[in-house]
């Protein structure tokens, strides 16, 4: 994979603690709370600033290979042939060395964004800007319900930022028995699932091999994000938005959501979530 660097970026500083005032059943107590960092990291393509985005400051090379893809920015890993992340006055600055021709093609579209934790489409400034993947291809993959469960179950011991934090979201993927691979965290869900994202990328991981978690609502944005990686089956903890619904129609997507270990519900792609168990 390409070379990637974090000449003056300080170590990946995830949490810090704040002193507070807790009330709990009419008792008063002083402690300490463990808080996720947020910080902006501005993203440069060639020299030219794209976007400044509020990041959880971790696994950031990957953040920065699945916002270049599901940004349309690349179309493979190989499009980008170095990562620099240093500290910025304000933040971190992250520089993605692009190969000529996509970097030409890149400067030739014209969006600035502006990126918040809970929007994936600030900085749009027209509706035909809107997002828009092309249909993953090859046959989606018939997913046994049994191996939803398991990665489910799995999920839990992946989070270790949420453990000390409640305060982060995660991206999971997991392969098509149900083990869990793979999972980000961030404060931003757009951002757990685009570090996920890269870091499948990086490794080459075939999107058509397994399925992917994520543990907040299924927004637009998260359906989009799945398909420019080239996956079909997406579950969500929370229910999804009729836009996010409407999409995976479009896409041919499966998707799940309210999914827990004992219950979920299908919203598309009811035939090819299997009733039996999978094999352990």
């Amino acid at each position: 994979m390409p070379p990637s660097s974090r000449h003056g970026a300080p170590p990946e500083a995830t949490e810090a603690e704040a002193s507070v005032v807790s009330f709990e059943t009419g008792a008063v107590t002083s402690t300490g709370r463990v808080l996720p960092a947020e910080e902006p990291v501005g993203i440069i393509y060639g020299g030219v600033p794209f976007a400044v985005m509020m990041v959880t400051p971790s696994h950031l090379e990957d953040f920065a290979y699945g916002f270049s893809l599901t940004e349309g920015v690349i179309l493979d890993r190989r499009d980008i042939r170095g990562i620099r992340i240093e500290q910025a006055e304000n933040g971190l600055q992250c520089s993605i060395d692009l190969v000529p021709e996509r970097l030409h093609q890149h400067l030739a579209r014209k969006r600035a964004l502006s990126g918040r934790t809970g929007c994936g489409l600030c900085g749009i400034d027209d509706l035909a800007s809107l997002p828009h993947a092309r249909a993953p291809e090859g046959e989606a993959p018939r997913i046994a319900v049994g191996s939803v469960r398991r990665a489910l179950d799995q999920m839990e011991h992946w989070q270790p930022l949420n453990d000390r934090t409640r305060a982060v979201h995660a991206a999971a993927w997991a392969g098509i028995d149900g083990e869990v691979v793979t999972v980000r965290e961030d404060v931003g869900r757009h951002n757990a699932l685009d570090k996920l994202i890269g870091a499948l990328v990086r490794t080459d991981a075939d999107p058509r091999q397994g399925f992917a978690i994520v543990t907040s609502r299924c927004s637009f944005e998260l359906v989009e994000k799945i398909a420019a990686f080239g996956a079909r089956t997406l579950v969500a903890v929370s229910a999804p938005t009729a836009r996010a619904l409407a999409r995976a129609r479009e896409l041919d997507i499966t998707l799940a959501g309210i999914a827990r270990r004992d219950s979920m519900t299908v919203f598309h792609g009811l035939e090819r979530l299997l009733q039996q168990e999978s094999a352990r």
